[in-house]
C-alpha cells in the first residue's frame, strides 16, 4: 500500500522522535564525525538531545580529503559543537597491512577510528561512541561495520530504522546544508584491492577530484589504476565531462597529476564499484562481517 505525503512525514517524524529519545538516553555521546550527510545529521540531532553533553571526533588522516577536513570543522561550529569537536590525528597507513589494501581494509580503518575515539570518550565520562551508519549501509560490503560493533560502537540511525533517503529528508527538514551533499568515502576506496596505498597516490587522487569539483562536477570518483585514472560521474553528466573544452581541461589535469591516461567509465558513478570484480565467495565472506 502506498503512503501519501502526510503518512510519510508521520513515519519520518516518528523515527526522528525515536532517535532523539534514544540519544537522550545515552546521557552523553561522542559522535564520529566526517562531515558527511549521515554523521552531520546524527551530530545535529545529538546536539539537540544532549546539549553540551554531545561531543564529536574527527579522525584526520591522509585518506581523508583535505577539503572535507576543513568542512567538518566548519560544520561542527555551525551545529554548535565547535568547542566540543575533537580533531584527532589518525595513522591508518601505519596500521599493519592497511597500505597493502586488502579486502578487509575497511575493518582495519574502523578499528583505527575506534582506537582514536576511545581515549576521548573515556576522558568525557565514558561516553558511548556513535557512528552515522544507516540502514542501507548494512546491505553493502562493509566489513568495517562489524569491526566497529566488536569494539562497542553504537549505531543509532540503524536502531531508528533510518535509510539514506530518511536521513536526507530529515536533514532538509532540519535545515542542514548537508541534506543533498554528495556521497563521501575515504580516499582509500579509490584503489583496487591489492593496489598499494601511498601518501603520494592519495594526494594525486584528492587533487584530481578537487579539480573536477572546481570544474563543476559535484559527485565524482577518481579510481586509481596505476597509469590510468578512471573517472566516475553520474550518467546524466557523461556528456558534460566529454564536451569540447571540458574534456581537454580534465585530460590536462590528469596529465599534470602524473596519469598517462584519463578514462571515462561509461557505467557512471556508483558507490563501491571496485567491489564488482571481487569473486562471489569473497563478497559473501565480507558481507558476513558487516
Amino acid at each position: 500500500m502506498n503512503m501519501d505525503r502526510t503518512d510519510t512525514e508521520a513515519v519520518l517524524d516518528g523515527k526522528l522522535a525515536f532517535l532523539e529519545s534514544q540519544l537522550a538516553g545515552y546521557g552523553r555521546v561522542l559522535v564520529t564525525f566526517s562531515g558527511g550527510v549521515d554523521s552531520a545529521f546524527l551530530l545535529a540531532v545529538a546536539a539537540r538531545a544532549l546539549g553540551d553533553q554531545c561531543h564529536a571526533v574527527t579522525a584526520v588522516s591522509q585518506t581523508m580529503a583535505r577539503s572535507e577536513v576543513a568542512d567538518a570543522i566548519a560544520l561542527a561550529k555551525e551545529l554548535g559543537v565547535g568547542a566540543r569537536h575533537h580533531v584527532a590525528e589518525s595513522n591508518e597507513l601505519d596500521v599493519p597491512g592497511f597500505a597493502d589494501n586488502p579486502t578487509h581494509r575497511c575493518a582495519l580503518c574502523k578499528t583505527e577510528l575506534m582506537d582514536v575515539a576511545r581515549p576521548i570518550a573515556e576522558r568525557i565520562g565514558g561516553a558511548p561512541i556513535a557512528l552515522g551508519t544507516n540502514l542501507d549501509d548494512l546491505g553493502d560490503v562493509r566489513p568495517g561495520i562489524a569491526a566497529a560493533k566488536d569494539r562497542g560502537a553504537r549505531m543509532p540511525l540503524v536502531d531508528a530504522q533510518m535509510t539514506k533517503s530518511d536521513v536526507r529528508a530529515l536533514s532538509r527538514q532540519l535545515g542542514l546544508r548537508t541534506w543533498d551533499k554528495p556521497q563521501l568515502a575515504c580516499l582509500s576506496s579509490r584503489f583496487p584491492y591489492g593496489t598499494q596505498i601511498t601518501p603520494d597516490r592519495l594526494r594525486r587522487v584528492d587533487a584530481f577530484e578537487d579539480g573536477l569539483r572546481e570544474i563543476g562536477f559535484r559527485q565524482v570518483r577518481v579510481r586509481f589504476h596505476d597509469t590510468i585514472a578512471r573517472l566516475e560521474v553520474p550518467t546524466e553528466e557523461l556528456s558534460s565531462i566529454a564536451a569540447p573544452g571540458v574534456r581537454e581541461r580534465v585530460v590536462a589535469l590528469g596529465k599534470r597529476l602524473g596519469f598517462a591516461y584519463v578514462a571515462l567509465d561509461l557505467a557512471g558513478f556508483r558507490s563501491g564499484s571496485l567491489n564488482e570484480v571481487l569473486p562471489a565467495e569473497t563478497l559473501v565472506q565480507l558481507r558476513g562481517r558487516s
